[in-house]
């Protein structure tokens, strides 16, 4: 399913309120939507190595508050080396009114161990991650000859991590070494440290092949 695709899928979190009339600040920007929330999200975990699936919504969970149990279901589970971690995007307005928000600024489990956490406006498009996803992502597009795949991968496979400047020098029919590089990380080819700026010394290297390799020994 498409980032584009899953904000319909997902339920809405909006809270009605009374239709009062409030005064924006001219020089403020508009409060995060939470589709553009969940798209930013979605690209976050497109170029994370560490996330081995991805499922939306997630399965139902139950929670105990105190005397209450609340039955809920997360936007999103995610599984990390294995272990299962359950996401709700929320914006801070609709996080005031989350009925988990007091448990899970503090750590919070389900009953059946899942971790539980937010994603917010916050920590989605916190720097300089939300840049470097931004430019990678803006690469996509990028047509990679096979050659120039061939070479990248090889180069990555014989070295291990390289710089992405030194990575680039492989592309050879690519107008833009640098663009080529980053669009086999939109394919999940490669892994490129989005949590770092896009610099020459980027570290690079091959991600786990989503099949087995029929020559590994």
């Amino acid at each position: 399913m498409t980032a584009q695709a899953l904000p319909d899928h997902l339920p809405s979190r909006r809270i009605a309120r009374a239709g009062t009339k409030r005064a924006r600040g001219r020089a403020s920007a508009p409060p995060a939507a939470r589709p553009a929330l969940i798209a930013d999200f979605l690209a976050i975990c497109e170029l994370d190595p560490e996330i081995e699936a991805l499922r939306a919504p997630a399965s139902a969970a139950t929670f105990t508050l105190g005397d209450e149990t609340i039955a809920h279901m997360a936007d999103f589970e995610i599984v990390r080396d294995g272990a299962s971690f359950l996401v709700d995007v929320v914006t801070e307005e609709d996080l005031l009114r989350h009925p988990l928000r007091a448990a899970a600024l503090h750590g919070f489990m389900a009953e059946d161990g899942r971790p539980f956490a937010f994603e917010t406006a916050a920590s989605i498009r916190a720097e300089p991650r939300f840049t470097t996803v931004r430019l990678v992502t803006a690469c996509k597009r990028t047509l990679v000859t096979a050659g120039d795949r061939v070479r990248i991968l090889h180069q990555l496979d014989e070295c291990g991590t390289m710089r992405l400047v030194d990575c680039a020098s492989a592309a050879m029919n690519a107008a833009d070494g640098v663009a080529a590089v980053l669009a086999l990380a939109c394919e999940g080819l490669v892994a490129v440290d989005i949590n770092r700026p896009i610099l020459p010394e980027t570290p690079v290297r091959r991600r786990r092949l989503p099949y087995s390799d029929p020559f590994a020994f």
